[in-house]
């Protein structure tokens, strides 16, 4: 089975997805600009399903100094930027309590989502090696994550979220919008 089929069945086990990451080719901070809708790659990862639950947008990336890695959508039909700050709490406790993914935890969340917004940008991108290859990184500005991205097609990338002391890496698809950079 090829990398994009491997990629379209939406998981795999780790080792077969870091397999598949480290096959693709790194992407420059100039191929990230735009606006990303996000998806998660399914590899046993406690976090695997939780961003949809929550209804994950994806990313926005205005420039390198300018990123909003965390964009959901809204009750209204919109989206929104949420302050990654707030969720660092729950990161930590990932790997130990099994954090809610029903409909019911998502529309809790989107109810309280204004709580959380921000209109400042929370990442940036800079190039870092990773896995032995050099290209674009998203580093959060408050929390030690980085999101690593590798190139499957002209408009699609496959992302490695880096976590320190989390124990196994958190893979996602972001697809390029069609069109302009809009203002969300």
């Amino acid at each position: 089975m090829g990398i994009i089929e491997r990629l379209n069945a939406g998981s795999a086990p780790k080792e077969e997805a870091l397999e598949i990451f480290d096959s693709l080719d790194p992407v420059d901070l100039d191929f990230m600009i735009g606006n990303w809708t996000g998806e998660g790659f399914h590899t046993n990862h406690p976090m695997d399903g939780l961003l949809e639950a929550y209804h994950w947008y994806g990313k926005r990336f205005e420039s390198p100094e300018d990123v909003h890695p965390l964009v959901f959508s809204t009750l209204r039909g919109g989206v929104a930027s949420v302050n990654p700050v707030f969720m660092g709490p729950f990161l930590g406790l990932m790997h130990r309590v099994s954090m809610p993914k029903s409909a019911a935890a998502g529309s809790l969340f989107q109810f309280a989502m204004p709580l959380f917004t921000t209109s400042r940008p929370r990442a940036r991108l800079r190039n870092t090696v990773y896995r032995g290859k050099s290209g674009a990184t998203m580093i959060y500005d408050h929390l030690p994550i980085n999101d690593v991205f590798r190139k499957i097609d002209e408009n699609s990338v496959l992302g490695i979220m880096d976590l320190k002391g989390m124990r196994t890496p958190f893979f996602f698809i972001l697809h390029r919008e069609r069109g302009s950079l809009q203002q969300l």
